[in-house]
């Protein structure tokens, strides 16, 4: 229930910051499945059919990345929802995403300059570090907006969304054009993320660093801002 101190969702995080998000998880989930052991850092749906049909035909090295990188993405989660929850209660408006975003935008130029020092090429002990680190990156992400916007969107999941766009369409005959506008900026980013594998490695996770910064950027200039008040 909205309040006169509540922020709506839009104030805490716009459509651009939406598209800059989903477009870092499109991205760094590419650098993870390409590169860090074939799992993903945020499609968690996706990791436990890995995790479950890896244990099935007795692959231990995908089942061992993929229960790593739940593990990481809900640890993230519980960060990010923490971060975003306890400032959201003394200021809510965009004050929490950015704290959660921070942590995440930290972490993912950790993940970086760790990449550029192996030159591209992590071991498998540097592969799995890297991953956890990308999915608890992921998760953060993920807990911050969800408990920010309070659960109004999403940027590194997106199966309820594309669910609701088709759903609104046939029950409703509404397309909902920023929804699906946000869907596509997934693969958008995964497109990003495969081109800078094949074309320029030794920086791919720069671009889901950099996307993830501006991004943050974006809601600190927004937690600035006094939220609206309704009279």
């Amino acid at each position: 229930m909205n309040t006169s101190h509540d922020a709506a969702p839009t104030q805490v995080l716009n459509l651009t910051g939406q598209v800059l998000l989903t477009t870092t998880a499109g991205c760094v989930n590419t650098v993870g499945y390409l590169a860090l052991g074939g799992v993903f850092t945020s499609v968690m749906t996706a990791n436990l059919a890995l995790l479950g049909l890896a244990s099935g035909v007795g692959d231990p090295s995908v089942a061992r990345l993929a229960a790593l990188a739940i593990l990481a993405y809900w640890a993230g989660t519980a960060v990010g929802s923490k971060v975003a929850v306890s400032s959201f209660r003394r200021r809510p408006d965009a004050m929490g995403l950015k704290g959660a975003l921070a942590v995440e935008t930290l972490v993912l130029w950790s993940v970086s300059v760790t990449w550029m020092i192996v030159d591209g090429e992590p071991g498998s002990v540097q592969q799995a570090s890297l991953l956890a680190a990308s999915a608890l990156a992921m998760g953060c992400q993920g807990g911050g907006v969800r408990v920010a916007t309070r659960d109004a969107a999403s940027t590194s999941y997106l199966t309820g969304a594309m669910t609701s766009v088709i759903a609104e369409l046939v029950q409703n005959r509404r397309f909902d054009r920023n929804v699906a506008l946000i869907i596509v900026c997934m693969p958008v980013g995964a497109a990003l993320g495969g081109m800078a594998i094949r074309w320029a490695r030794f920086t791919a996770p720069g671009i889901a660093a950099l996307l993830a910064t501006v991004a943050l950027l974006l809601v600190a200039r927004r937690s600035g801002r006094r939220p609206s008040r309704r009279p």
